[in-house]
């Protein structure tokens, strides 16, 4: 199928943006990457008035250090992302993600605030970002305005934006230093049928100090597992430990079923894929053990 009919525009600086979506409100459709949006042009899953191109807004594609972190722009690529030394040091999480986000072509084209904006379940990046606890900054013609990414996901492709907000930048923290990921797919480059993440601090006894863990593919977004990084915080990972955080996890989830999986098999996923986040931990936990 091919796209219906709309108006295309090209601005080059924020307030213009602002105005043609204040102007425009639901009619518009902000085209950054363009790899979510424009398979559903094609299928005719949306029919905007207008796309209104970002790639040329001047600032949109900076990124940059902080006293707390990285900002990236909204139009930062995940290929930026990935390459950038500062995100290997201050957001290793970010770059171990972005190693599993689909192939070499999308994570050219692919953008962070593309990804964030869609709100797709099974997404890597929103994961990331969660688990980050990043924040994104959205601005409109009314003004500017920081949301959690604990607030930003509503539900499957809808989000906390307002039809005349645009995400101009991702405040990423740094996160612990000890990173880990790992997701389950039916085959390369698929939906994630289950997602995990996790972010930690150690202390020198070897002692989980902080941390944060995350999945995605469990629930209508990206989510948190508090009560699964609980049973080990404060804690030295022992088998039991690890135990009772699995089961907590499995616990805290509600998981549906659909044509990839059944909610039981996702549930069983997690639990092990939890496992799978410590195995990944384990050895440095053991080196400053």
């Amino acid at each position: 199928m091919k796209a219906g009919a709309f108006s295309y525009c090209r601005p080059t600086t924020v307030d213009d943006v602002l105005k043609l979506l204040q102007e425009h409100g639901y009619g518009a459709r902000i085209l950054a990457g363009g790899q979510s949006l424009v398979p559903m042009l094609n299928m005719r899953l949306v029919r905007p008035e207008i796309i209104v191109d970002i790639g040329a807004v001047e600032g949109l594609g900076r990124l940059r250090a902080t006293e707390t972190g990285i900002a990236a722009g909204a139009c930062v690529t995940y290929r930026q992302l990935e390459d950038a030394a500062l995100v290997r040091e201050r957001a290793p999480l970010m770059s171990t993600v972005l190693r599993h986000v689909g192939d070499i072509q999308v994570r050219n084209r692919g953008t962070i605030g593309g990804s964030l904006a869609q709100g797709e379940p099974t997404a890597e990046v929103p994961l990331a970002c969660l688990v980050l606890g990043a924040t994104v900054v959205a601005a409109s013609a009314r003004g500017t305005r920081a949301i959690p990414m604990s607030e930003l996901l509503l539900g499957p492709y809808e989000t906390h934006l307002e039809p005349d907000e645009l995400i101009v930048e991702v405040d990423l923290p740094p996160g612990g230093n000890r990173v880990a990921f790992a997701e389950a797919t039916r085959r390369h480059n698929d939906f994630a049928i289950v997602s995990a993440a996790a972010t930690a601090s150690i202390a020198d006894d070897g002692s989980v100090v902080d941390l944060s863990i995350g999945f995605g593919g469990v629930a209508d977004t990206a989510i948190l597992a508090p009560a699964a990084a609980q049973a080990l915080i404060g804690q030295h990972p022992t088998p039991e430990r690890i135990h009772a955080a699995v089961e907590a996890c499995m616990n805290e989830i509600d998981p549906s079923s659909d044509a990839r999986s059944s909610a039981d098999y996702r549930r069983h996923l997690a639990g092990q894929y939890l496992r799978k986040l410590i195995d990944q931990l384990l050895p440095r936990l053991e080196a400053v053990a």
